[in-house]
C-alpha cells in the first residue's frame, strides 16, 4: 500500500513538473512536445489517487503547455503565407 502512495505521489509530482516545462519552454517544440504529452498522460493517471490535486494540475499545465505550443506555431504559419501573399 505504501508503494502505491509512492508511485501515485510521485507521477503526480512528475505531471506536474513536465508541465511547468512544456509552458515555459513553448517554443522548441522538440521539448514542448515530450514534456507536454506526458505531463497529460502522468496526469490523467494519477487523476483520482492520493495526490489527486496535484495529477490534476499537472494535466491542466501540460494541456495549456501544449495549446500554447499549437498557437504560437499556427500564429507563425498563418503569418508566413500572409507574407508571401504581399
Amino acid at each position: 500500500m505504501e508503494d502505491n502512495k509512492k508511485k501515485s505521489s510521485a507521477m503526480s509530482i512528475s505531471s506536474l513538473v513536465l508541465g511547468i516545462i512544456s509552458i515555459v519552454t513553448a517554443l522548441f517544440w522538440y521539448i514542448t512536445l515530450p514534456t507536454g504529452i506526458l505531463a497529460i498522460v502522468f496526469g490523467a493517471k494519477t487523476g483520482n489517487k492520493v495526490e489527486g490535486k496535484t495529477g490534476k494540475a499537472g494535466l491542466v499545465t501540460g494541456i495549456i503547455g501544449l495549446s500554447i505550443f499549437a498557437f504560437c506555431y499556427i500564429g507563425m504559419i498563418i503569418i508566413l503565407i500572409l507574407a508571401n501573399n504581399f
